[in-house]
């Protein structure tokens, strides 16, 4: 059987950013700044933003809300302000919502935007002509965001949604998860089986494996212990530490994320599997922790 080309989006150039209604904002400042890595690139009197070393505006935006936490959008960037409009029309025709017409974005990032959600209520924002800024020199520290994963209770529907409305394409397809791809990134948006539609986890780019190995060790000092990983991924062959922050947030620092053309060619699940006993490409990793599989079921996207 000769399998589809992926492709690059004509829609979306990539992932910009994820936004999180928090019920102690003091508390999630200290740790994305102090622990993390990141900085604060601007702030209102009930949001905080906050930058990587790359050129993006922010990477995360945090948003004064109550227990338990809970996701206000994914955010991605858009090829062009046209674009904007066919992506509204796109979502209506899939059977989704417009939740805020194509106006200025409000937001200190500013530009134009438009806010859309699928049938299954996964919230998107999409910006195009967004500030960016001066990347900033910081050897271990988050670059950029990699790629966002969402649980799913129908992963094919949710795939069709993002290759029909955005014009995504699956890279890759394991038992439990769908990769798809919108630029050279393996992934920016993976959906992941499961009984709930919860946020899986939020994957930040460092800039080798050095940094994701010094990054699990700053995070254990500072008391949140490696919930799964050293590893290296199957599909994307990017090296990975995971963690649960605070708010029961499962974060990911990552690296080597592996850059795709046309000519790629998604593997099935019969592509990806491992042997006995193994969790990772090198073999070393012990399976996911209990804590992070629960934690991976707790924050969903707000009403």
């Amino acid at each position: 059987m000769t399998l589809a080309k992926t492709h690059a989006s004509s829609l979306i150039t990539g992932l910009r950013s994820v936004s999180i209604q928090v019920p102690d904002m003091a508390l999630a400042e200290t740790f994305f700044t102090h622990t993390w890595g990141l900085k604060v690139s601007d702030r209102t009197s009930e949001s905080l933003y906050l930058r990587a070393s790359g050129s993006d505006h922010h990477v995360l935006a945090l948003h004064r809300g109550s227990k338990p936490a809970s996701l206000k959008c994914v955010t991605l960037r858009a090829a062009s302000q046209q674009a904007l409009t066919e992506l509204a029309q796109r979502t209506v025709k899939a059977g989704g919502k417009v939740l805020q017409e194509i106006a200025p974005n409000v937001e200190p990032s500013g530009g134009v935007g438009v806010t859309l959600a699928d049938p299954m209520g996964r919230i998107y924002q999409v910006v195009y002509g967004d500030a960016q800024l001066a990347p900033v020199n910081e050897a271990e520290a988050p670059y950029r965001l990699a790629h966002v994963v969402l649980n799913s209770v129908d992963v094919p529907a949710s795939q069709k949604f993002l290759e029909d409305v955005m014009d995504f394409s699956m890279s890759d397809r394991t038992r439990v998860m769908a990769f798809m791809r919108c630029n050279s990134d393996h992934h920016s948006i993976a959906m992941a089986e499961s009984d709930n539609n919860a946020l899986n986890h939020i994957a930040f780019l460092v800039p080798d494996l050095e940094a994701v190995m010094r990054g699990g060790g700053r995070m254990k000092d500072a008391g949140y212990p490696i919930e799964w990983g050293p590893g290296r991924h199957g599909p994307g062959h990017n090296a990975f530490n995971y963690f649960v922050g605070p708010f029961n947030l499962v974060i990911e620092y990552t690296s080597e994320v592996e850059q795709i053309d046309d000519n790629y060619q998604p593997g099935q699940p019969s592509d990806w599997k491992w042997p006995d006993g193994r969790m990772d490409h090198w073999g070393i990793s012990t399976p996911p922790s209990r804590r992070m599989k629960d934690a991976q079921t707790e924050v969903f996207f707000a009403s």
